[in-house]
């Protein structure tokens, strides 16, 4: 499927900003299964400079330096990615998950530092007795590693209330897991705190979900939002993607923008302000099939 994917960010300020630096994740990745036919940037005002590179996990990023003083800022993307549908493997015939554990441990051969980084906490997923409780009824002895990821995807569906107004991107793990509310990037780092929490490497996705409008009515423009899922490691396949939010393995409709340990790394945008005050952030996003 080809999607075209808008993502428009504004910000204003109560006092003007002088000069503010931005690092911004916004270029959708290619790989195996995803192309990037066209991807822009459209930044009002404009930068004085723009670096393009990758990071250090191979995503695209841009760093922005706007020198004009300024009350608002517009932060535009559009995208037009073409997105296949992954081979499913069979879940069932996966390596054993303490198999996956015992590798990562002795540090075998076939698991390099792009999968072993992937074990560790990080600041969003520093792993608690309660996490562990959680995680262990989907990874009974033996169980294939890709079929009790499956489970635990779903049984975070399943468990949890999606609830824009529960949290916001400083709420621990812990207090989801006891609310049993919130986002998506929150089911994220749940699933991953369980994953890493048991040994197993588990990485955090961002993009774009293609979403329906109810029955009978119109899709409202700008009324989609970017989406978070999760990555598990498999020794016979590689990486497979697992979207707690909705309790399924993700497919040609997930649109993958970056990946990291967790939504520090891939934050859509940050940076670093010098004056302006309080501020008011809107997000408008759409994903369209193309044609």
């Amino acid at each position: 499927m080809i999607f075209d994917v808008s993502h428009r960010t504004a910000y204003v300020y109560r006092k003007p900003v002088l000069q503010s630096e931005h690092l911004v994740h916004l270029s959708p990745r290619a790989g195996p299964r995803q192309s990037v036919l066209r991807h822009g940037l459209l930044i009002e005002p404009a930068p004085s400079s723009k670096t393009e590179r990758q990071d250090y996990f191979g995503n695209g990023m841009a760093i922005l330096t706007i020198e004009e003083e300024h009350s608002e800022l517009v932060i535009h993307a559009r995208s037009t990615v073409e997105v296949r549908g992954p081979d499913l493997p069979m879940l069932a015939l996966s390596a054993p998950w303490e198999q996956v554990v015992s590798g990562a441990r002795r540090n075998e051969s076939e698991h390099d530092i792009a999968v072993l980084q992937f074990v560790s906490a990080s600041r969003h997923t520093r792993v608690a007795a309660e996490v562990l409780d959680y995680a262990r009824p989907s990874f009974p002895p033996h169980r294939p590693i890709l079929e009790a990821a499956l489970d635990l995807t779903r049984r975070i569906y399943d468990d949890f209330t999606f609830d824009s107004t529960a949290t916001d991107i400083s709420t621990p793990v812990s207090h989801v897991l006891a609310e049993r509310r919130g986002v998506c990037q929150d089911f994220a780092h749940l699933a991953i705190t369980c994953l890493r929490g048991l040994g197993l490497p588990a990485r955090y996705v961002s993009g774009y979900l293609l979403t329906y409008p109810p029955p009978g009515m119109e899709k409202l423009q700008g009324a989609d939002a970017s989406h978070a899922w999760i990555s598990v490691w498999a020794p016979e396949v590689g990486w497979v993607d697992f979207d707690p939010t909705n309790g399924v393995i993700a497919s040609e409709e997930h649109v993958t923008v970056a990946y990291g340990r967790d939504y520090d790394d891939v934050s859509p945008i940050s940076g670093v302000l010098l004056g302006g005050s309080r501020q008011t952030m809107s997000v408008a996003v759409d994903v369209t099939v193309a044609g």
